[in-house]
């Protein structure tokens, strides 16, 4: 019986314990009511492409794939503007800039011949978000955000052997958690960006080295691939 009773004053205990930890102060408890809210967001982005090679064999019979090995970290500054839906959903608008490049390697097929060059893409993206949120717990709350953006290149570069189109589309998928300070909220996030057009431009008419031509149609498609990691301000 004494057993029982040290079992039952030990779960008192706990379940005190787990209620004192439910009821701790918030900060800023009325912040997600709030019909829209603005706020700033930095971070980082890495930029790639799903390539589709063409196998094209020139006149002298060379063959080219082109691929994107390695990665190159750019950088993403945000402004969010926040419209409150309902105690679980937002509508986000958040227009940046992120500035990147992305490496091509071609090779040869037949020699393994190597051939390397950078793009620099510097997109101006207006992504359209809703942020759907789980429930609040203490003084965080985690969420996930799905979308579309569209993005136009402001960093194109002619007579390059890979010339990219200006204009690009796509779904966003993203998440994080908010955290709530005192005056301020933070949070990290991780946006993951898939491009649905090609963004390949095989109009080459720019190029004044037409043996440059030989790299472009080598890439019978690309789609443009993003992961943002930014931390945001609100």
């Amino acid at each position: 019986m004494n057993k029982f009773k040290l079992i039952i004053i030990g779960l008192a205990l706990c379940g005190c314990s787990l209620f004192a930890q439910k009821q701790k102060v918030k900060n800023q408890p009325y912040g997600d009511y709030k019909l829209y809210h603005f706020g700033i967001s930095i971070g980082l982005n890495v930029q790639d492409m799903n390539i589709v090679n063409s196998g094209f064999t020139g006149e002298n019979g060379e063959t080219w794939f082109a691929t994107l090995p390695e990665y190159s970290p750019g950088f993403t500054v945000s402004l969010i503007s926040d419209l409150y839906l309902n105690p679980f959903m937002n509508l986000r608008f958040t227009p940046s800039l992120s500035f990147g490049e992305k490496n091509f390697v071609f090779v040869e097929s037949a020699t393994k011949e190597q051939f390397t060059t950078g793009v620099r893409s510097n997109y101006l993206m207006a992504p359209l978000d809703l942020k759907i949120r789980s429930m609040r717990l203490n003084n965080y709350r985690p969420y996930v955000l799905t979308g579309v953006y569209a993005a136009t290149d402001l960093g194109i570069k002619k007579d390059e052997p890979i010339l990219l189109k200006q204009m690009n589309y796509g779904i966003t998928l993203g998440l994080g958690c908010d955290f709530y300070l005192p005056i301020i909220k933070i949070a990290p996030e991780i946006r993951f960006c898939f491009g649905l057009n090609n963004i390949i431009e095989k109009d080459r008419s720019d190029l004044t080295d037409n043996t440059l031509a030989k790299y472009s149609n080598a890439v019978a498609k690309g789609f443009s691939r993003m992961v943002i990691l930014t931390f945001n301000f609100e």
